[in-house]
């Protein structure tokens, strides 16, 4: 527990902020652990997306381990026909590829090939960590490594960025610096309340044309009687 209250807790709260300062992009949901899975398909809907963020936990997946290229080849196939000019992908892991059936760099490749850019942070801090507590309430630790080499190779592959956050502050500033990166540009259509006289102006120059005419032809008659 690096984080307050800890990683998963402090990512989904991080991650809630981010997509609220969105604006009609379509975003989707990915989570990961031994196997990995689409859990939220591209959409701009922020309150369904927001929900499936908050049922995320530590038991959502059984299977233990860290699927990092089964969940960017996952990620890679929502977007892969997305005409979307930016194609980005916020990777959120300790970098140590232990499951799945794809190598992350490989899958990496395959990502850049669609376009799409991935953002690679490394959460957490290595050595041991807090990791909740035991039977009679001691803070029990666990030893955790982050694989920083695996994720800059990422970020690296697909022209994306490498980030390193170890506590709640450091995680925030990176959504932030990423959420400037990848401003989506809004068009503003302005309209104007107009009358339109083209029927008008079309119904004079019928009448002056026909007045001409009967202008002319009485002229012309006028001189063939004189």
């Amino acid at each position: 527990e690096d984080f307050s209250p800890n990683r998963l807790e402090s990512a989904k709260e991080t991650a809630k902020n981010f997509i609220d300062g969105r604006f009609q992009d379509r975003i989707g949901l990915v989570v990961f652990s031994g196997e990995s899975y689409s859990r939220c398909p591209l959409t701009s809907d922020y309150s369904l997306l927001k929900k499936y963020i908050d049922e995320i936990n530590f038991d959502l997946i059984s299977t233990r381990g860290t699927a990092i290229g089964s969940a960017i080849a996952i990620a890679t196939n929502r977007m892969r026909e997305s005409v979307s000019e930016s194609k980005v992908l916020i990777l959120l892991s300790d970098g140590d590829n232990t499951a799945g059936n794809i190598d992350p760099l490989t899958a990496s490749e395959i990502a850049k090939a669609y376009g799409i850019k991935i953002y690679s942070i490394a959460i957490g801090k290595n050595g041991k960590v807090p990791f909740g507590k035991d039977y009679f309430g001691r803070p029990r630790y666990v030893e955790n490594s982050l694989d920083e080499k695996n994720l800059r190779d990422i970020a690296k592959t697909t022209d994306g960025k490498f980030y390193r956050a170890s506590n709640n502050e450091a995680l925030v500033n990176i959504f932030n610096e990423i959420d400037k990166f990848e401003k989506s540009e809004v068009k503003e259509n302005r309209y104007k309340n107009t009358v339109d006289f083209y029927k008008y102006y079309l119904l004079w120059s019928i009448i002056f044309l026909i007045i001409f005419i009967l202008l002319k032809s009485s002229f012309v008659n006028n001189i063939l009687k004189d």
